[in-house]
């Protein structure tokens, strides 16, 4: 079976890589390993929101979701930041096709459990892995946004975390890569910032407990662990703008932090 792997990246991240990063995609693609990239945009669909004059909030860190808000979610995930993404992929000579998860029902969902306070956001409840199965099969690289669907054709905004996830679940990967602005999960030893090689989701806990993951970094540490669901049994978080960072996460390891459950 050939080689892949599912890399989860926020938009606006994804946004400043640099050229490097695109071209080593673009290797990994033409030596036979299939990558396929999940995305968020939650920085861009704030901007964008504030700019219609649109009011949004926050329920414990998921935006809450009603049908103008939703519309605004899609506008700016399958379009704005998707197509900026397959551009850039496509501008370093790599194969790329966009997608949401309404096409061709690839992402389907079902309301979260609290969807009487937070509106449209949703839980996946499938992936229809043969779409983008029949996308790497072309030689494309899959670039999804996290929209999902149900059964009566009701849009849903998905965590870019948990679409990744599942994607990654259903596709049989175990392992997946989550691209940030941080070298990885970094502890404090003897005074000097050090990253840590391997962590467990329990280690983790505890460290953001006692006040070691702190601030920004909680988050991600948290959407990271989001991501291991299903078959996925680890997770790699690493900096996008590391030298060789994707064939070091992917082929080699000992580059950021792994994070095991």
């Amino acid at each position: 079976m050939e080689q892949r792997f599912v890399m989860k990246c926020g938009g606006s991240t994804l946004a400043a890589l640099p050229n490097a990063f695109f071209a080593e995609l673009k290797e990994l693609q033409q030596s036979g390993v299939r990558p396929v990239i999940v995305h968020g945009g939650g920085p861009a669909i704030s901007d964008t929101l504030g700019k219609l004059g649109i009011e949004t909030e926050f329920v414990n860190g998921l935006r809450k979701t009603n049908d103008d808000v939703l519309d605004v979610v899609e506008m700016v995930l399958a379009g704005k930041i998707n197509k900026e993404i397959v551009r850039k992929i496509q501008l370093n000579g790599a194969k790329a096709l966009g997608l949401s998860g309404v096409d061709g029902k690839l992402i389907q969902a079902k309301p979260v459990a609290n969807a009487d306070e937070i509106g449209f956001v949703g839980d996946v409840t499938d992936v229809n892995a043969a779409v983008i199965e029949g996308v790497m099969g072309m030689g494309y690289i899959p670039v999804i946004a996290p929209i999902g669907i149900d059964d009566a054709a009701q849009r849903y905004n998905i965590n870019a975390d948990t679409a990744a996830g599942a994607v990654a679940s259903h596709l049989g990967v175990e392992r997946m890569i989550v691209v940030t602005d941080v070298p990885g999960i970094l502890k404090t030893v003897d005074g000097e910032k050090q990253v840590l090689p391997t962590v467990t989701v329990a280690e983790i806990e505890a460290m953001i407990a006692s006040g070691e993951i702190y601030g920004g970094m909680i988050p991600k540490v948290r959407a990271a662990i989001q991501c291991i669901q299903g078959r996925v049994s680890e997770v790699v978080i690493v900096k996008g703008d590391e030298p060789g960072v994707l064939t070091r996460a992917v082929l080699e390891g000992g580059v950021g932090t792994r994070i095991v459950r």
